[in-house]
């Protein structure tokens, strides 16, 4: 997993917690990044159809309406995000011994099965799950 995830779920979150448009700048200062990483962000966000942009030098900028539902899996399918990864793999396909040559394909199936596992969770939780979950810690009530 890449911090766009991070990036992406933090600015959907206050996207929905506020209402209007919010230009990139307001929320890069509130995810404490800059305002061209959230606008990368934003942008596959918007492909996906999960967030709106609305064009103006005075009120440009990205807007999350309530009517909508959007998921953590939603968000985690938008970006690609794969939770449990690997470049590097043991062992040798090629080698005669079972645990050096079957490892390797034994390691992506488990990471397959990892990530099925992570993105049938975050499809339970929505962006308003988050924000009421925020609020409850804010207010003491977790």
């Amino acid at each position: 997993m890449n911090s766009e995830f991070i990036v992406a779920v933090h600015a959907m979150v206050f996207l929905h917690h506020k209402t209007g448009t919010i230009s990139s700048e307001v929320l890069a200062q509130n995810i404490c990044t800059n305002p061209v990483r959230v606008r990368r962000v934003m942008a596959k966000l918007k492909k996906a159809g999960l967030a709106e942009t609305h064009e103006g030098r005075a009120n440009g900028g990205y807007a999350y309406y309530k009517s909508k539902t959007v998921t953590l899996g939603d968000i985690s399918r938008a970006l690609d995000v794969q939770f449990a990864d690997s470049s590097w793999h043991s062992g040798d396909r090629d080698n005669e011994c079972m645990i050096a040559s079957g490892m390797s394909d034994y390691m992506d199936s488990l990471y397959s099965k990892l990530n099925e596992m992570c993105s049938g969770y975050l499809n339970t939780i929505t962006i308003a799950d988050v924000e009421e979950y925020l609020k409850n810690k804010k207010e003491g009530r977790l």
